[in-house]
């Protein structure tokens, strides 16, 4: 398998890279690069992992990635449409040394701190930035640079958004990290209706169950049932938001086979049972 670790910019002539993606899926694994990373997802649905956080992505799902925090994203599901997003990914010194030190930057400066954890911007920002992303790939690349700087400073103001990876999260993940926990998730993907176990789990990277356990809190700050369950319940509200299926069909899809459980899981990480989230929705 391919090293997860990317230098995306590896061309010393250019710091700035700014990409549109159409594609039946996200190509990408779970990997970290030590560029900064903006996605604005225009079309697709699926899971978005941050660091140590899953939750559902739709369009309009615009974040911020700071230098070397792991990521992807992935469809879930049957797809009508194919991908569709921006992508801008930028070197620390995409102005030269010492340039976020500067008076006129600061904002920018802590906002990209502030992105060691992962910033979703809320959907209101992301229509509010829909045209100023979708105009980027076809700028020259000087007006590109001079355009997310901008961008930047606008987003450095706002403040509906969430953090997503947690306070305690491992940043120094290495390749070997990256390439097992890819399998982990996709393992767990195509896998889902069935009863996971943790040694079926444990032997696909070459771990004992012991091993496996302890390796995997290592990584992502908490052990593997409770991202198993969080996997689960965030397919379940994907389900519960694009599909027509009963609520004991859709738990069975997520691999619940007791309809009690699936309802305690979802209470528990969702705050509302699994009827109120669809609700909720379908009111909007």
């Amino acid at each position: 398998m391919k090293p997860q670790y990317r230098d995306v910019i590896s061309d010393a002539q250019h710091s700035l890279l700014v990409s549109t993606l159409v594609a039946k899926e996200f190509p990408a694994a779970w990997h970290f690069h030590p560029q900064y990373e903006l996605t604005y997802v225009i079309n697709s649905t699926g899971m978005r992992y941050v660091g140590d956080s899953i939750q559902n992505f739709s369009p309009g799902d615009f974040v911020l990635v700071g230098s070397n925090l792991p990521h992807s994203w992935k469809t879930v599901g049957s797809q009508t449409t194919n991908v569709k997003c921006i992508i801008t990914q930028w070197n620390e010194n995409l102005l030269g040394e010492g340039w976020l030190t500067k008076f006129e930057f600061q904002n920018i400066s802590l906002l990209l701190k502030k992105s060691s954890r992962g910033i979703k911007f809320s959907k209101n920002i992301a229509r509010e930035f829909h045209n100023r992303m979708t105009e980027l790939a076809n700028m020259l690349p000087f007006e590109r640079v001079l355009s997310i700087l901008a961008i930047l400073q606008s987003l450095s103001s706002k403040n509906e958004y969430t953090l997503l990876a947690s306070t305690g999260f491992n940043h120094l993940i290495t390749t070997e990290d990256s390439n097992r926990i890819s399998l982990v998730h996709s393992y767990i993907k195509e896998n889902v209706q069935n009863n996971i176990s943790l040694s079926e789990v444990a032997s696909i990277i070459g771990l004992t169950r012991e091993s496996f356990c302890r390796y995997f809190k290592k990584v992502h700050k908490k052990n593997f049932i409770t991202f198993l369950n969080e996997y689960k319940v965030a397919l379940a509200s994907k389900l519960l938001i694009e599909t027509d299926l009963s609520i004991s069909e859709i738990g069975y899809e997520c691999g619940y086979n007791s309809k009690s459980f699936f309802h305690r899981q979802f209470m528990h990480l969702m705050k509302m049972s699994p009827k109120e989230y669809r609700v909720s929705y379908t009111s909007i």
